[in-house]
């Protein structure tokens, strides 16, 4: 499981022109799943993001968390985050997780972050989104289950 997290201002997901959901200060994420993802690979990113210390203190080092800050989280489903482009032109998304699998891990992972206490809102699940965010920094750090 791959999560690419922005810090940001504000983020904001469009679709077909009508605003679905937005959050101000806090983590825009994008999460990506694999074929061969679990619930344990889900345990440690949700972990990870809530606890990853991206948010200045007043020295200006990173060592405040989402869950420490008044932040929210934007998640936004990416199954592009698992493309391959080793051979031609073209990316080929073989190791990505087929789309009812992914749908339903992406609705638990909502569910886990929620029951974190965490403000989250999420883009739609298989639509073509028109994400817009004012990045914070910028700070864009990839967290993948596979690393752990």
């Amino acid at each position: 499981m791959r999560l690419l997290l922005q810090r940001v201002h504000s983020a904001s997901v469009e679709v077909d022109g009508n605003l679905v959901s937005s959050i101000n200060t806090g983590l825009l994420c994008y999460v990506g799943f694999s074929i061969s993802d679990t619930e344990k690979d889900m345990d440690y990113i949700v972990d990870k993001t809530l606890s990853l210390r991206v948010f200045s203190n007043d020295e200006g080092k990173f060592d405040i968390s989402v869950s420490d800050y008044p932040g929210e989280i934007l998640l936004v489903s990416q199954f592009t985050l698992y493309a391959d482009i080793k051979k031609g032109r073209r990316p080929s998304f073989i190791e990505a997780m087929g789309i009812e699998e992914a749908k339903s891990m992406f609705d638990n992972i909502v569910e886990k972050f929620k029951r974190k206490g965490i403000s989250i809102s999420t883009g739609i699940f298989q639509a073509n989104m028109d994400v817009k965010s004012i990045n914070d920094g910028p700070v864009t750090i990839m967290i993948d289950s596979i690393m752990k």
